[in-house]
């Protein structure tokens, strides 16, 4: 996950489409992709828990209408990318890698990298990440930041949407989640033709990326971005923010409660 959300661009238009799965270096490619097209790259993640609330509101209606039943759908699918992804040269992380035929029909001429790492660090990446946001009281605690709130049933379309494509729901094992990423790999190579897709490990730096976009290595390190530890961190922050709105809001009922005893003793 990068530090902030990045803004669009007017004139730009998507020229890379990342579909490698979340915590296999996204953030990290994004930055990097973010210096060699000289434009802002669309991270998922960042923008839905750092951006304006109406990002994951946006997904949330387009995760909805997936997949389309209609030609109603299909346009209310295609206007929410469109919309969502106008001004940046880029998209990657969730949920952009469970939508590889829809942007791949809506940006034909696009360069599709999938992000990978070594399957079993990611599953237990994973595994981190899951037990950090799978808590039954997380939307009570969540309820009065804006955007946010909404994380659970963002979650949950992401869910459906892994049972159309895998026939399973978002897994929360280890053994679900090494069979999650073979079904996944199998999936972008169904949907992708070959001389379009690009494999790419961020271990590997700036040579593969430069190498596929035509770019010179650029004289600075590679960027190097801990998402994991930043959506920990992240994840923490809302946690208190969460607990402090609803202490103002308990204290302020409390207050107006007291108010209206107090009139009545009066």
């Amino acid at each position: 996950m990068g530090a902030q959300a990045s803004s669009p661009k007017p004139n730009i238009r998507i020229q890379v489409i990342g579909v490698g799965l979340h915590r296999t270096g996204t953030a990290s490619f994004s930055a990097a992709l973010s210096i060699l097209l000289d434009a802002p790259v669309y991270h998922g993640g960042t923008q839905v828990f750092l951006g304006s609330p109406s990002h994951i509101k946006s997904w949330i209606t387009t995760l909805s209408h997936w997949p389309a039943h209609s030609p109603s759908d299909s346009h209310i699918i295609t206007t929410q990318l469109q919309n969502l992804l106008y001004g940046y040269a880029a998209i990657a992380d969730l949920p952009s890698y469970a939508l590889v035929p829809d942007l791949l029909k809506l940006y034909p001429d696009a360069l599709i990298v999938c992000t990978v790492r070594d399957p079993d660090a990611w599953a237990t990446s994973m595994m981190t990440l899951h037990n950090l946001v799978n808590r039954w009281y997380l939307s009570v605690v969540l309820f009065w930041i804006p955007g946010i709130r909404l994380v659970p049933k963002y979650l949950g379309l992401m869910g459906r949407h892994s049972v159309e494509l895998y026939g399973t729901p978002l897994p929360t094992s280890r053994p679900q989640l090494q069979e999650y990423w073979e079904k996944h790999i199998q999936y972008v190579k169904r949907c992708v033709p070959e001389d379009r897709l690009l494999f790419y490990n961020v271990r590997d730096g700036w040579e593969p990326l430069c190498k596929v976009l035509g770019k010179e290595v650029p004289s600075e390190e590679f960027p190097r971005i801990n998402d994991g530890k930043a959506f920990v961190a992240l994840g923490q922050k809302f946690f208190i923010m969460g607990l402090m709105r609803w202490g103002m809001v308990v204290l302020t009922a409390g207050v107006g409660l007291a108010g209206v005893w107090y009139s009545k003793c009066l």
